[in-house]
């Protein structure tokens, strides 16, 4: 028998702690259950020897990576895969200790093998599946974590399991939908900004030289005569420039402030910013829907929300609907006065509340913000490549005509004499 300290609440209300014997933890939760106690904190009792198997584990870890080096990287779809496994053998009744190993036998990727490997030898000596996940570095994030553990506290592992991999999911078809969207437009600024650079530096200066230098070139030629020759004699400090400018500025962006400035700039660009807002309405309605759904506090939830939205100035905001929730508002009350929030949102929160719905809700309007949220990124992903395109006509046209206005000057001098 493996001792608990827990924390509950009891049929009165008042808060209770103490310990509990049981094979496991979910036969701790269900025991404190029978008596009628809901559990809010379960946690494997520390001891002494307990503390010096952790310290081995951790050291055994550090071990474990330091062999795995080299051997690739645990990335967004790998995770995807391998809660997706672990949820269908959670749901198919086997222990989680099995589970781990099953779904280890089953990858191939030596980085992915090694991450269960460390998984399962945590679990093995004594420590809940969210502890050992969060011995793990940066490998799950915030949201990822509270969910194992409200699934581990309630006794639903399996259930958050599945509400995990459904979030995991819908991240991993965003960014798949933005990353075959943008690479057109890439291909077509990329292979622009080469030509333009190959006509100013190479192709341009050979014509003027064939017309003769001593001709009064007209001003689109001499502006780009200008261009070309600071290319020429300082392209290096150009590039030089770049690089610093750009390393100064991914600085800033690691600042605070920077990134506050920057991300409500980005929500300010027309279309763009449209697109961007949606995408986070979308994410926060699923991941507030499962988060609440599973037992989380709204104040706990919005904390761990806050940080999946991926723009700063919107973190900030849920702050503020979090401390007004604190004092004791109602959720859609403070979410309606930012103004950051559509007002379909707001009135399905405000229902949500009042009925005692508010995951259910939540969770079935998750699929309609999320298909709004791919219209946007279709249609600013259509719009970008034409004004690419127009832009680079514009270029275009300028440089043809500041190569052909002197051979027509010329020629017309020519006739003229």
């Amino acid at each position: 028998m493996t001792q608990f300290e827990y924390q509950a609440v009891d049929e009165t209300g008042g808060h209770i702690n103490g310990t509990i014997a049981a094979t496991d933890r979910r036969e701790a939760v269900a025991n404190l259950t029978q008596k009628g106690h809901f559990v809010t904190s379960l946690a494997l009792k520390k001891t002494e020897s307990t503390k010096c198997e952790r310290e081995e584990d951790t050291a055994a870890v550090k071990k474990n990576r330091k062999f795995s080096i080299g051997r690739g990287r645990v990335n967004s779809k790998d995770i995807l895969a391998i809660t997706g496994q672990l949820s269908a053998a959670l749901r198919a009744g086997l222990p989680l200790l099995n589970c781990l190993r099953v779904v280890q036998k089953q990858v191939q990727k030596p980085a992915v093998k090694d991450l269960l490997g460390r998984l399962t030898h945590l679990v093995s000596t004594g420590s809940s599946l969210s502890e050992a996940m969060e011995q793990q570095g940066d490998t799950f994030n915030t949201l990822y974590l509270a969910m194992i553990r409200v699934g581990e506290t309630g006794g639903i592992i399996e259930d958050t399991t599945s509400q995990l991999t459904s979030l995991l999911r819908r991240e991993e078809q965003v960014k798949s939908n933005i990353k075959t969207a943008s690479m057109y437009p890439l291909i077509v600024l990329m292979v622009g900004f080469i030509s333009v650079i190959i006509i100013i530096t190479w192709i341009l200066p050979r014509i003027i030289r064939s017309i003769g230098e001593g001709t009064l070139l007209p001003w689109p030629t001499r502006v780009l005569m200008g261009i070309s020759g600071f290319i020429s004699g300082y392209g290096w400090l150009v590039l030089v420039g770049a690089i610093l400018g750009f390393l100064l500025f991914r600085r800033w962006l690691g600042t605070t402030s920077g990134r506050l400035v920057w991300d409500g700039f980005k929500l300010k660009i027309p279309v763009m910013g449209r697109v961007q807002k949606t995408i986070a309405v979308g994410r926060f309605t699923r991941t507030l829907g499962s988060l609440t759904k599973g037992g989380v506090t709204i104040l706990e939830a919005l904390q761990v929300v806050r940080d999946t939205l991926g723009n700063e100035l919107l973190g900030r905001e849920i702050d503020n609907v979090a401390h007004d929730v604190k004092s004791g508002a109602s959720l859609a009350e403070p979410m309606e006065a930012s103004g950051y929030f559509p007002p379909l949102l707001v009135q399905i929160i405000s229902v949500g509340e009042q009925t005692g719905k508010l995951d259910e809700l939540l969770l079935n309007a998750a699929d309609t913000f999320d298909s709004e949220a791919d219209t946007a990124i279709e249609r600013f992903m259509a719009l970008l490549p034409a004004l690419l395109v127009l832009l680079l006509a514009v270029v275009i046209g300028f440089i043809v005509a500041g190569a052909l206005l002197p051979i027509v000057a010329m020629q017309l001098g020519a006739g003229g004499v």
